[in-house]
């Protein structure tokens, strides 16, 4: 079984404890009513074991936690579903690594996500020709079956978008994500008529942080946030690399990235500018 990255397991380890802590019972008296040996539910709550969703599953019913958004999110922390069931991104899995599953598992479960993004349209908002040729530049030489299997993956990512509830999603994009032209003019056109059409959704927040701010605190890459109903601890900011992504957890690299987010936004143009700035750039201004 794949498991997840050591962030995932720290911090389902971490709101296992807490579970615990809440019901009343030490690890040996938690360990004693699923049948294991105490140095288990050690392991899991310390993060250095992985964990079957069905042992997960275990463990609530043992500590009688009740909430049904909480069960899940804890669930799919571990891996995938229990009760034989998988998420759609399972028919990828010989296709897709480890961390970019995660990614998307994270992404499924989130509440909000924050985004700075300085080169490309995030892929929640790409038009499928768009996604097609950043996805060719990304795994340079694939063959097109590859190729059109990812595009499949982006577009299905987009659902969270339609959920109901939907994804709320705030992103803040360099000019240079407009500006720079990807697939030919025809295609940017119809990305950028997109990108003004998603910004009217009212639980989609866009906006453009112009070439005149100079330096900023974002220069140095871009990066997500992921927050979850009603539990900020379990917040994860996600950086990506060419070949991986790092998660951080830490409550310091929290706050961090969520100061930096708010700087962008105040030193971005409003949601309302970002439109006119958006069609301005669309109609060559």
């Amino acid at each position: 079984m794949q498991y997840g990255p050591a962030v995932r397991r720290r911090k389902l380890g971490a709101e296992l404890r807490a579970q615990r802590a809440r019901a009343g019972l030490t690890s040996g008296e938690a360990a004693r009513l699923v049948g294991w040996h105490q140095s288990k539910v050690s392991r899991i709550e310390t993060g250095r074991s992985g964990v079957k969703p069905a042992d997960v599953r275990r463990l609530l019913d043992a500590y009688d936690v009740r909430d049904p958004e909480l069960c899940e999110l804890l669930i799919v922390l571990a891996g995938s579903d229990d009760d034989g069931r998988h998420h759609w991104w399972h028919a990828y899995r010989g296709l897709l690594p480890p961390t970019y599953r995660d990614f998307i598992s994270l992404e499924s479960q989130a509440s909000a996500m924050r985004t700075l993004e300085n080169s490309v349209i995030p892929g929640l908002l790409q038009t499928p020709e768009y996604a097609r040729e950043v996805t060719r530049a990304a795994v340079d030489g694939a063959p097109d079956g590859k190729v059109d299997a990812l595009v499949e993956v982006r577009l299905a990512r987009q659902d969270v978008l339609r959920s109901n509830p939907p994804l709320r999603l705030s992103a803040v994009l360099d000019e240079a994500v407009l500006r720079r032209t990807v697939g030919g003019p025809e295609v940017m056109a119809r990305q950028l008529d997109r990108l003004r059409a998603a910004a009217r959704l009212s639980h989609v927040r866009i906006q453009v942080l112009p070439f005149g701010v100079g330096a900023h605190v974002g220069v140095t890459g871009p990066f997500v946030i992921f927050s979850f109903p009603s539990r900020s601890d379990l917040d994860v900011v996600v950086l990506d690399h060419l070949t991986s992504s790092l998660y951080l957890e830490r409550k310091e690299d929290l706050k961090a990235y969520s100061e930096a987010f708010d700087s962008l936004q105040v030193h971005a143009l409003s949601p309302e500018e970002t439109l006119d700035f958006i069609a301005g750039v669309a109609d060559g201004a």
